[in-house]
């Protein structure tokens, strides 16, 4: 146990008992614990395999290669249709995670030996993504843009092209997009 993330499993919260419990069964598996973005996180080495997260419906264990793993038991959920390397196997209740600490300890295991091989999650290139014609528009028509935009990392690329795509109406596409140009001039991402 870290002395660092003891915070997250002292604080007042829906999910104390059963993220306790989560933290013990991983600490059993082997894996180093840390505080990554505010959150337990637990690493072979200097490689992230899983953390524990609470949210206001339920608590989880999100496994950031969980698309490499064999969900047979059905108990690895894709969080959206966007996620596309992490899976969450997500809790309501202390006695449900009691019940299925052996399968728990499986995907652990399972995701520890992922990261020993060396696998990767095959991402989508940012091309494959849909690129709004608004945006293109503006892409074509402002060369200082198209070379910001082209300029940032993949994932930020990404996050602008969904966030830009998942607007019903071209309104709002065309607003999303000016409110959102000074950002991609300064090189910085969505929520930067």
């Amino acid at each position: 146990m870290n002395p660092k993330v003891d915070f997250y499993f002292n604080k007042e919260n829906k999910w104390q008992t059963e993220i306790r419990a989560l933290r013990t069964i991983v600490l059993d598996c082997g894996l180093t614990e840390e505080l990554k973005w505010g959150v337990p996180c637990y690493m072979l080495e200097k490689s992230n395999v899983v953390l524990i997260h609470d949210f206001k419906e339920y608590c989880a264990l999100l496994f950031f290669k969980g698309a490499l793993l064999n969900n047979a038991d059905g108990m690895l959920i894709q969080q959206t249709e966007n996620v596309q390397a992490a899976r969450q196997i997500r809790f309501t209740s202390l006695d449900e995670i009691t019940s299925s600490t052996a399968n728990i300890k499986a995907h652990i295991f399972e995701a520890i030996e992922v990261e020993k091989a060396g696998l990767k999650v095959e991402l989508k290139k940012t091309k494959e993504f849909a690129m709004p014609e608004e945006f293109q528009k503006h892409l074509n028509e402002n060369t200082t843009l198209r070379n910001a935009f082209y300029t940032l990392t993949p994932g930020r690329q990404r996050a602008y092209l969904l966030h830009f795509d998942a607007a019903k109406q071209s309104k709002t596409r065309e607003a999303r997009i000016e409110k959102c140009t000074p950002q991609i001039l300064a090189g910085k991402g969505l929520n930067d």
